[in-house]
């Protein structure tokens, strides 16, 4: 969660929307250090997760269209807010097949 919640600001707020905002867990830039679960609670964690969310979701309610775009440093290219929801939905839904296996391996649950 926390580093979906680093991955919903880096797209949304500061490539499609230009905010220079830093990162969730990290001033200097550093993305690993979302993966430090030692850093905030559970509570927080989900906080911090929904709160992103919601800004994610005033960007694109706000959007003229999904061919609004932005700059991602990382590439170096102008991406569209269409392209970053479709990245999105697979960041998403890697994670959560990690998410299964790990269950999966907890409790032999599989397909659930």
């Amino acid at each position: 969660m926390r580093h979906l919640a680093e991955v919903e600001r880096a797209w949304f707020r500061r490539v499609i929307n230009a905010e220079d905002v830093p990162l969730v867990w990290s001033v200097d830039g550093d993305y690993q250090a979302a993966y430090d679960a030692s850093a905030a609670t559970r509570s927080e964690t989900f906080a911090a997760w929904e709160a992103e969310v919601e800004h994610s979701r005033r960007i694109e309610r706000e959007a003229e269209s999904l061919d609004v775009t932005g700059y991602d440093p990382r590439s170096g290219e102008q991406v569209s807010l269409r392209l970053v929801m479709s990245h999105l939905v697979h960041e998403y839904a890697r994670h959560n097949g990690h998410a299964d296996f790990l269950r999966e391996g907890v409790d032999g649950t599989v397909g659930a």
